[in-house]
Order: C-alpha cells, then sequence, then structure tokens
C-alpha cells in the first residue's frame, strides 16, 4: 500500500481518465480536491490530491522537498517525494484500471514540478499529459527530464506574468525546452501572480477532456 495520504472524487461510472493533482507548498490533500469539479463538471474523470510527505518545524501544512534555492530541490528529499509517488500512481493505476496513457499528472507550484518530476522520469510511463500551474521542470543532482520518447505527452502551461513566488521566466524555460523536444505544448500567461487564474478555467476544461478521451 503506498505510504501517501491521498483524497478521491470519482467519476460518474467508469472512469475516461485519471487527474491527479498535487498541492503546493504548505498545504495538504484538501487544497486542490474543490478543483476536480472545476475542471471535470461532468465527472468523466477520477481525480485524486495526494498529501505531500514533509512537515517543516514552524512552517504549515506539508511539503514535497526542501527549497535551497528557487528551481533546485533538494535532491534527497525531492527523490524520496518522487519515489513516493510513484509508488501512489502504480498503486492508482491498479485500483482504477485507468491506464498512464489516460492520466494527466498535475498541481500547482511545488506540485507542478513534482508533476514534471514523475511525467518525465526515464524509469516511470509516459502519461496522456502534464498540467502545469505555476511551476517549473526542476533542477535537480542526480535527476534529468527524460524527453525522447515522450512526445506524445501533452502540456498545459499556465503562469502569472507577476509570479513574486516563481518567476514567469522558469515556465518559458519549461514552454521551450518542451515544444524543442516535439512535445504538444498549449502555453498561457496571466495577468496576475501566484494563483490559479478563474479566467483559465474554461481552458483547462476543455484540454483535460481531450487529452483523457483522445
Amino acid at each position: 500500500m503506498a505510504s501517501l495520504n491521498y483524497l478521491e472524487r470519482p467519476s460518474t461510472g467508469q472512469p475516461e481518465g485519471l487527474l491527479v493533482l498535487h498541492h503546493g507548498r504548505g498545504t495538504d490533500e484538501r487544497d486542490l480536491l474543490p478543483l476536480a469539479d472545476v475542471f471535470d463538471p461532468d465527472r468523466r474523470v477520477h481525480v485524486v490530491t495526494p498529501r505531500a510527505p514533509l512537515r517543516l518545524q514552524g512552517s504549515p501544512g506539508y511539503h514535497w522537498y526542501l527549497v535551497p534555492r528557487v528551481g533546485h530541490p533538494d535532491p534527497q528529499t525531492f527523490e524520496a517525494a518522487r519515489s513516493a509517488l510513484a509508488e501512489l500512481h502504480d498503486e492508482l493505476w491498479e485500483l482504477t484500471g485507468v491506464t498512464p496513457e489516460r492520466t494527466v499528472l498535475g498541481g500547482f507550484s511545488m506540485g507542478t514540478v513534482m508533476s514534471y518530476a514523475t511525467a518525465l522520469s526515464a524509469d516511470r510511463p509516459a502519461p496522456t499529459g502534464i498540467m502545469a500551474l505555476s511551476g517549473f521542470v526542476p533542477t535537480v543532482e542526480g535527476w534529468e527530464p527524460q524527453l525522447a520518447g515522450r512526445e506524445s505527452t501533452r502540456v498545459l502551461i499556465s503562469h502569472g506574468s507577476f509570479d513574486p513566488v516563481i518567476a514567469v521566466d522558469f515556465a518559458r524555460g519549461a514552454r521551450d525546452l518542451l515544444r524543442g523536444a516535439g512535445f504538444e505544448v498549449d502555453y498561457r500567461e496571466f495577468e496576475g501572480a501566484h494563483n490559479i487564474d478563474p479566467r483559465d478555467i474554461p481552458r483547462d476544461t476543455e484540454w483535460l477532456h481531450a487529452v483523457t478521451s483522445a
């Protein structure tokens, strides 16, 4: 059994896909669960929101890894979280009967980092999509994104142009990296800070349905 706690919002009937939403820094598995009915109002997909493994003294909520500096996760805690998520994702595929080819890995901020980390790992199956909200492809000693052979994975990136936490240059870098490797990237910047843009919801919903029903 996977070591990470998680919440679920099941689909109505047999799921067309699986959406795993990884929360941001200092929150928990309840934070993104309301987005299940926002992104998927018809309940076509099974939605899971895991809880990150770390608790830090003096900081609320849970964390996926330690942050020496933005863009460069601590290798030890990053790898521990990546391994725990790999175990969870394997368990979810077995329990739901949904394959990686119908799975979207997504999240916000630090959760986006873990979505990239699990979706682009050489030792992991490629999902059908990555929903990257205000995050980055990490630079970590001992880990490199595996891009060759994963070009069928579609990517949605949304990032605030005035984000003071994770600068928009990180999103532009991820866009250029993935497009340069042949990925289909749906990219949008919005006039905002470190948040999910409500005006982007219709686009997110349409994209999720398209990639899970393809």
